[in-house]
Order: C-alpha cells, then sequence, then structure tokens
C-alpha cells in the first residue's frame, strides 16, 4: 500500500497522546471522588459500572478518527486492470525438432492448439502478432486485433529445418518498436518465445534479450517437451536414424531473466495449455494504482455508528 498525501499520516501521532490525556483524565476523576468518600462508602455513594462498557465506545471513536486519518492520506493499492492498448508477439518455433510426439500428438500441433487458446482469451484491444521461426524468421501475421486473421496465420506454421532463435527475438523487436503510440509513447509490449531446443544459429538471444531489457519488453519463454523427445532423420544415403532432442529450459530462463520476463516449461498439451492461459491473463493486465480512500472512509463511518449504538444502549446517550 502506498499514500498520495502521506503528510497527512503525521496526524496519527495525536491519537496515542489523547489516549494518555484520557487514562490521566480517569485516574484524576477517581482520585477526587476518594476524596468525598471512603472506599468503604464508595461503593453505595457511586456504584460501580462495568469498566469495558465504559470505554468501548471511545475505543470505537478511536479507532475511527485513526481510519479517518489513515483517509485524508489519499490511501492506494496496486491491481491488475485491463490494458488497453497493447502488443504481445507470439514467437512460434518451427524447426524439425517440433515434429516430436513425445508431446501428443506432437509438439507442433500442441504448440498451435495452445496459441490459438491464448489468442482467444486475450482482450479484443490488445493487438497479437505472429512469427514463425526455424533457421529464418518469418512474421505470419502482423499485430492485429483479428482473431480470424492470427487463426489462420497458426494453421500455417509446418516444422523443417534448425533453429535461429535470435535472429526470431530480433524481428519480434523490429516489429514492436515500430507500433504506433499514444502521444509518442509505445504501448506495453511483450514477447512470448515458445521453443524446444537451443539456438543452434544466427544472432546470440541473450544479447537481444537484454535489448528487450533496455526497451522495458519482457520476454516470457516456455520450454517444450521432454528429455525423452525423439526424431527421426533421414541418412544422406537412404534410412533413417532416431535423434534425441530434449528441450533446453536452462538457455530459456537465461533469456527470460536477461528481459526481466518469466521462464515456463511444458511438458504435455494440458500444461502448456495451462501456461497460456496464465500468460493471457499476466499479459492481458498491468499494475496499476487504485485510491481507496472511500473503502477506509466506510469503514470508519461503521465504527462511528458502532461506538454510538454502544453508548446509547448502554448509557442512553452519547459520549
Amino acid at each position: 500500500m502506498s499514500f498520495g498525501s502521506p503528510l497527512f499520516l503525521i496526524a496519527l501521532v495525536l491519537i496515542p497522546v489523547a489516549v494518555a490525556r484520557y487514562v490521566v483524565g480517569e485516574r484524576r476523576r477517581r482520585a477526587a471522588a476518594r476524596e468525598f468518600a471512603s472506599d468503604a462508602m464508595l461503593a453505595s455513594v457511586a456504584p460501580r459500572q462495568p469498566r469495558w462498557r465504559r470505554h468501548a465506545p471511545l475505543v470505537l471513536y478511536g479507532l475511527a478518527l485513526a481510519v479517518l486519518v489513515i483517509a485524508a492520506a489519499k490511501p492506494r493499492t496496486t491491481t491488475a486492470v485491463p490494458v488497453d492498448r497493447a502488443t504481445i508477439m507470439l514467437l512460434n518455433d518451427v524447426s524439425g525438432s517440433m515434429q516430436a510426439t513425445d508431446v501428443r500428438p506432437n509438439r507442433l500441433v500442441a504448440a498451435r492448439e495452445a496459441a490459438r487458446a491464448f489468442v482467444d482469451k486475450v482482450p479484443h484491444t490488445v493487438r497479437v502478432g505472429i512469427v514463425a521461426f526455424n533457421q529464418n524468421a518469418r512474421t505470419l501475421q502482423p499485430p492485429t486485433t483479428d482473431h480470424a486473421a492470427l487463426n489462420a496465420a497458426l494453421d500455417e506454421l509446418r516444422a523443417s529445418g534448425t533453429t535461429a532463435t535470435g535472429d526470431a527475438l530480433d524481428a519480434a523487436l523490429t516489429t514492436l518498436q515500430r507500433q504506433p503510440g499514444v502521444l509518442g509513447k509505445r504501448p506495453p509490449s511483450a514477447i512470448v518465445l515458445l521453443t524446444d531446443g537451443t539456438s543452434k544459429r544466427g544472432q546470440d538471444p541473450i544479447q537481444v534479450a537484454q535489448q528487450a531489457a533496455r526497451l522495458k519488453i519482457p520476454i516470457y519463454t516456455v520450454a517444450l517437451g521432454t528429455p525423452e523427445g525423439t526424431i527421426r532423420i533421414r541418412k544422406p544415403g537412404g534410412g533413417t536414424s532416431v535423434a534425441s532432442v530434449p528441450p533446453d529450459p536452462q538457455s530459456l530462463a537465461q533469456i527470460a531473466h536477461a528481459s526481466r520476463g518469466r521462464a515456463f516449461t511444458a511438458e504435455d498439451s494440458g500444461q502448456l495449455s495451462t501456461v497460456y492461459k496464465h500468460l493471457g491473463h499476466q499479459l492481458g493486465t498491468k499494475k496499476a494504482k487504485r485510491e481507496i480512500t472511500a473503502a477506509f472512509v466506510g469503514g470508519a463511518l461503521l465504527l462511528l455508528a458502532a461506538g454510538g449504538a454502544m453508548s446509547l444502549r448502554w448509557f442512553g446517550r452519547l459520549p
């Protein structure tokens, strides 16, 4: 919690001062009563009233005063609010290793379906672009709010070749920097990188991620697949052989950390859908300060009402 006018909080020091004066006053009152009657006669002259009832309304009034002082300081809390204008680039690995069937029916199909579900869930005001990459990066769909166009682009994903993650990240950054802003300010942006392997060629993805951090564009990485993943590759002389294609979550975690994003792992299609669901919520909202003064004022009024009700019920008057 933060405050818009924190100087008002200084007034809180008056509350313990008032409590101390009240306690001193009570002691003086009791001492003055004893001057007119002995302790033996005091009980018959001035019948004792329940102590806690006598003080309870004043305690509630004191709490109400403290809450009102806090309300005057304009308390604010950080909440997630929908992003009116934002751009997200989905980077989908389409290298040959995405044909591995350790994620059913295979990695590429699982990635496509999860991306489709992600597109369906992001707010319609959020612009989404799609880049497919193997040894080359291709922008299948520039950022748009047209979900039908995005789904059509996802249908074009085909697996072949090797992996150039850094080039794909660079292409996404270039696209995001060209997005139109409002009053010269670029809208919030993010990159979602889904891949199953280590970058084999092209630019260093860590250096590109560091550039993304300077531009305040976080990269959310998703490592897809299991260590047991394999594909069949053709031999030059004919026939096929089995090649192991485990994911590389460590490298992807480094990319996410360098860009001030977050890294995820997904070993099956259900887990991948959960990751995309989380990302859809996280990327479709932003942290914002919301003033909650009204809540504090309402709480203070309830305390005042409770204190007044107690006083009227027990003593027939307001203190």
